[in-house]
């Protein structure tokens, strides 16, 4: 993985799980001095312009993350080739953003867990479920942006 400057961040509806992916990994790089440009939008664009969900917003804040300026947005062909890496939550995710592609950038395409040091693969959907799902998605993913980050941060030096 060498000069990754930008990252976008999957999931379907791009308003729990990627808007965390999101803010967790600007917050982790924060406090770093790598620079990555953290982007995230969804595989579906029904909730187009719909800021993160409050259940993620409010548990992401309650460990110190910020979600301003986040807004759900749909994939777009030029995504794949204007990011370095796009990281998604689920095979679901991965198998929609392959049938987008263009030829010859698949392999920019990954889980997003597997970077985490985990026995988890896919950071389910807590849409659904209570509180807990919430505060489960963001276990996982401060796991695995701490690994994205010193992966990637190391490779670019």
């Amino acid at each position: 993985m060498n000069s990754i400057s930008n990252i976008l961040v999957v999931c379907m509806g791009n308003i729990c799980r990627s808007p965390t992916m999101e803010a967790v990994l600007k917050h982790q790089l924060a406090q770093t001095d790598c620079s990555i440009e953290i982007g995230s939008a969804g595989t579906i664009g029904y909730h187009q312009g719909s800021l993160p969900d409050p259940r993620s917003v409010i548990a992401g804040e309650a460990r110190g993350y910020d979600f301003s300026g986040i807004s759900a947005q749909q994939v777009k062909p030029s995504d794949f080739e204007d990011y370095d890496i796009i990281l998604c939550a689920d095979k679901s995710n991965r198998r929609d953003l392959l049938a987008l592609c263009p030829s010859g950038l698949e392999d920019k395409i990954m889980l997003f867990l597997e970077f985490g040091d985990l026995n988890e693969h896919e950071i389910p959907d807590p849409y659904y479920g209570g509180t807990h799902g919430f505060e489960l998605v963001l276990d996982l993913i401060e796991a695995a942006s701490k690994n994205i980050i010193n992966k990637i941060c190391l490779s670019t030096r």
